[in-house]
């Protein structure tokens, strides 16, 4: 019987190393390779093609997000896990719109670890506990908070939407500094803005907001 290969893809190396060993005592998995940035894991997933990548959303130079958008996008052979501290909603679902089959805490035990693994490469999703009753809370309740909210017409610049953008693959004021090429003052400044007019005053907050609105996908604007 062929074993699982699994590619690891975190920046934080005693979690990466912590996973590694691990998964290391299951028989039928093999870690193939790590990945300690979004850009390396791109480059690692299309050239080792793993059967599993278990990536986490946090990622210095690109996000864990669009890395598993710009890896499903190329080999839809690659079933991508997030592995995350996150259990809010709105990572997952921009992780799972971006094509991952899975979601899991990283405070998940081995055996919850090898099952998500098992559950994927069958075809199936799986998402923690946790997070599966978040989505089937947030299902429940989308209707009551729709009717409860009362819509804006809130007016966006396009900077203002490509920020909203990079904030939601959870990017930090430097980083998206860095990609726009524009200064951190700036950045601060635009993020300010974007957070009054919104009227929130919180990451999670603003992600909810964008997914809400598909403000998203730089395709629908």
């Amino acid at each position: 019987m062929n074993k699982i290969r699994i590619l690891i893809a975190d920046d934080h190396v005693l979690i990466l190393k912590g996973i590694q060993s691990t998964l290391q005592l299951v028989d039928n998995l093999e870690i193939i390779g790590e990945a300690t940035n979004g850009v390396e894991a791109v480059e690692k997933a299309l050239f080792l093609k793993p059967d599993i990548l278990l990536i986490d959303i946090t990622m210095p130079r690109l996000s864990g997000i669009e890395a598993c958008r710009q890896i499903t996008s190329q080999n839809r052979e690659i079933k991508v896990i997030a592995l995350s501290q996150h259990e809010d909603e709105a990572y997952v679902y921009q992780i799972i719109k971006a094509g991952a089959s899975g979601y899991l805490l990283k405070n998940s035990t081995r055996e919850e670890l090898v099952t998500a693994i098992k559950t994927v490469l069958s075809g199936e999703k799986y998402f923690s506990p946790q997070v599966s009753d978040r989505l089937i809370n947030d299902l429940f309740s989308k209707k009551d908070r729709e009717q409860s909210s009362v819509e804006q017409d809130v007016h966006l610049t396009q900077r203002e939407l490509q920020i909203i953008r990079m904030i939601a693959e959870d990017l930090t004021n430097q980083e998206i500094s860095e990609r726009l090429s524009i200064s951190l003052r700036t950045t601060e400044t635009h993020r300010r803005n974007i957070m009054l007019k919104l009227k929130v005053n919180s990451v999670v907050a603003l992600v909810r907001y964008a997914f809400k609105h598909d403000l998203i996908n730089p395709d629908t604007h």
